[in-house]
């Protein structure tokens, strides 16, 4: 929250069983209150629902394992990196053994885009995983 952010406080009625489940969950992630965990839950929802608009601006993380031994894969992976209208803001790249190697890309770019690029990429022969997680910054 931002200071001098104006606090509203509203009520909410949910059945004892219910509640039992929201307050182990309060204390099992370590949150200060029910409000906080509440807070974060309604940060999620609007995040990911950020991202059904295809059209939006937004940033992203692919995360990738692959064999880099894999035939023609680096360089089909550079050319997906060079011709895509995504921006590629960092790479981290680790050799997790002689032939895997882990790399994670932050993403920018428009939702479609961000998206059709992460596809390409996992469709890559030699990508033994891959997964973008769909970042957002709040706009509150």
């Amino acid at each position: 929250m931002k200071m001098n952010e104006e606090i509203l406080r509203y009520s909410i009625s949910l059945p004892a069983p219910l509640l039992k489940e929201l307050d182990a969950l309060v204390k099992a992630q370590n949150y200060a209150s029910r409000s906080e965990f509440t807070r974060d839950i309604i940060r999620e929802y609007l995040g990911r629902k950020s991202w059904s608009d295809s059209n939006r601006e937004a940033t992203g993380v692919l995360v990738i394992s692959y064999d880099h031994h894999e035939g023609e894969l680096l360089m089909r992976k550079m050319r997906l990196e060079h011709d895509s209208k995504v921006e590629i803001i960092c790479t981290n790249h680790i050799h997790i053994d002689h032939h895997n190697c882990l790399e994670t890309l932050i993403l920018r770019g428009v939702v479609r885009d961000i998206e059709k690029f992460s596809a390409n990429i996992k469709g890559l022969k030699g990508v033994k995983f891959s997964q973008l997680v769909r970042a957002s910054v709040p706009k509150f």
